[in-house]
């Protein structure tokens, strides 16, 4: 069925606790294990009933969050969703408690009872108003971006419109086009401070609530973190510091020798990989397309399937319009079995990495379809990256269809990319711990935060107020997770992490460790780095 005909209707909230309740009785009663597996699967179904309502209204409301329909139907799932959170306790308690746990397990995995135990530690009642305004607060962020309109020559652009205009190859253009995105964010950083301090108190007071020494452990909770502590995370981000933030900087010093500029760069220098210019795709948002059909059909039965079926049902939309929220994501319609891939395509590298990171993330809900229960769909989020990770690289023997002659640009300008973004993303999840660690910081104390890491993670930054949104330690205002999903950044790195280890593997043999390990985030460094040194660039400025 194509996305468009998809059915949206709001559910009566009274009904819908009405049968979680019941549901809940009827587990708690039954005497054996048949009966208590027949309600398991009566539950299983509300669920994709529920989430595919809830996603069908976020889903219309990004591609235009203007739409006054689906902005008050997000607004009905704010507040509904936590209160239903009280049900699906409920009923959480009683699996866990029942005499057929083992018969369960047996069936269907001890993982849902691992995840539930995790659950039980996030929730309460109390934090219901919480809940309630932090979603509130992440829907007001996500419509102030996408109702930018920024001047700029002769047109005026969202955010994601600017974006080729951030890395073209002429310097005064490029740092024009930065200035204006930067003065964009300096105009409304009254408001950006504003949420942002709501809910870094909301956040706190929660965790509070629930008997924790702040967010931060309700956090990792929230994640369903269920292999993984804070203390392994502290580990991972020295390993950057040492073995990956080096090899991130010799890329960015070769970088300014190919462009001619000094080194420390700029923030509009380090966006130009090439002084002839960016790898940019081969034609249009439909010729990028026809080239990802190319790939998934060459790569495997499977995927071929799987993206014509994207393709025909029309679940993807990609182009960047008015008045749309920014970046991208791929998330599920459980009631109809298929995945949905949102994006911002806007002339630049990034959609052709679109087509293959979201795919991936589509491709492996695709195949996971059945599994039951539906929270194994989709596994834990670092598991969810290095799926989509890994088919970016997967790609690059097609580089050819996707970007033409910038296809060797693009293979090292996506090596390098994977290496320079883990120190980023690092940062981005230290920046949060700290945040969390002292939520009474005002605005400029935590602008001050990101400031001093810039300096520990990103050597290469030039802080010479060119820009003066990024050069004063406001650039993580732009970094939507910062907002939204708290703590969920570092699963980028770790994944990257395994994504690098699945190149080195395809680099030897394509029909053929642990990211906390130092010497696994070393030893990728040290094939990364030898491949991008010994790469042929000639020709190529």
């Amino acid at each position: 069925m194509k996305f468009s005909e998809m059915i949206y209707q709001r559910p009566e909230l009274e009904t819908l606790t009405a049968e979680m309740t019941a549901l809940t009785a009827r587990l708690k009663d039954a005497d054996r294990y048949e009966t208590a597996r027949e309600v398991f699967l009566e539950k299983e179904k509300l669920d994709k009933r529920v989430q595919t309502q809830a996603t069908l209204a976020e889903v219309r409301h990004t591609i235009d969050t203007r739409d006054a329909f689906y902005d008050e139907e997000v607004k009905f799932w704010n507040n509904a969703m936590p209160e239903l959170q009280e049900y699906a306790q409920a009923w959480t308690k009683t699996m866990l408690a029942s005499p057929f746990r083992k018969d369960f397990a047996a069936e269907y995995g001890d993982l849902m009872f691992v995840n539930a135990e995790i659950q039980l530690k996030t929730f309460s009642p109390e934090i219901i108003p919480e809940l309630q305004q932090e979603n509130d607060l992440t829907q007001e962020y996500e419509k102030l971006l996408a109702s930018a309109q920024i001047p700029f020559e002769n047109g005026v652009y969202t955010l994601s419109q600017l974006s080729p205009f951030k890395n073209d190859p002429d310097d005064g253009r490029r740092l024009a086009a930065w200035q204006a995105e930067g003065g964009w964010y300096k105009a409304n950083q009254p408001k950006l401070d504003e949420i942002y301090d709501k809910l870094v108190r909301l956040r706190d007071t929660m965790g509070r609530k629930l008997g924790y020494d702040g967010y931060t452990e309700l956090g990792y909770y929230r994640m369903g973190r269920n292999c993984y502590t804070k203390e392994d995370v502290e580990k991972f981000r020295a390993a950057v510091v040492e073995y990956l933030v080096p090899v991130a900087d010799s890329i960015y010093k070769e970088q300014a020798e190919r462009l001619g500029k000094s080194y420390p760069l700029s923030f509009a220098d380090a966006a130009l990989e090439f002084r002839s210019g960016n790898p940019k795709p081969a034609g249009s948002a439909d010729d990028i397309l026809a080239a990802g059909k190319k790939f998934y059909d060459e790569l495997s039965p499977e995927t071929s399937r799987f993206f014509r079926m994207m393709l025909d049902d029309k679940l993807m939309d990609v182009l960047s319009t008015e008045g749309k929220a920014g970046g991208g994501y791929c998330t599920s319609i459980p009631d109809y079995d298929v995945p949905f891939i949102f994006a911002n395509f806007n002339g630049t590298q990034h959609d052709v990495e679109v087509v293959t990171h979201e795919a991936g993330h589509a491709f492996a809900a695709w195949m996971n379809r059945d599994r039951i229960p539906l929270e194994t769909v989709w596994p834990s989020m670092e598991g969810c990256e290095v799926h989509s990770m890994s088919m970016e690289f997967m790609a690059w023997p097609w580089a050819e269809d996707f970007f033409g002659v910038d296809a060797r640009k693009f293979r090292y300008s996506h090596l390098a990319g994977a290496l320079t973004f883990i120190p980023y993303g690092t940062m981005v999840d230290h920046f949060q711990h700290v945040v969390y660690e002292k939520p009474e910081m005002t605005p400029a104390e935590r602008h001050a935060v990101w400031k001093e890491l810039l300096g520990v993670y990103m050597p290469w930054m030039k802080l010479d107020g060119e820009i003066p949104f990024y050069a004063e330690g406001e650039g993580w205002q732009r970094q939507s997770h910062i907002y939204s999903s708290p703590f969920y950044y570092i699963d980028y790195c770790l994944a990257q992490t395994v994504a690098l280890q699945f190149w080195a593997m395809l680099q030897s043999d394509r029909s053929a460790a642990c990211p906390f390990d130092p010497q696994c985030l070393r030893s990728v460094c040290r094939k990364a780095k030898t491949w991008l040194s010994e790469y042929d660039l000639s020709g190529i400025r």
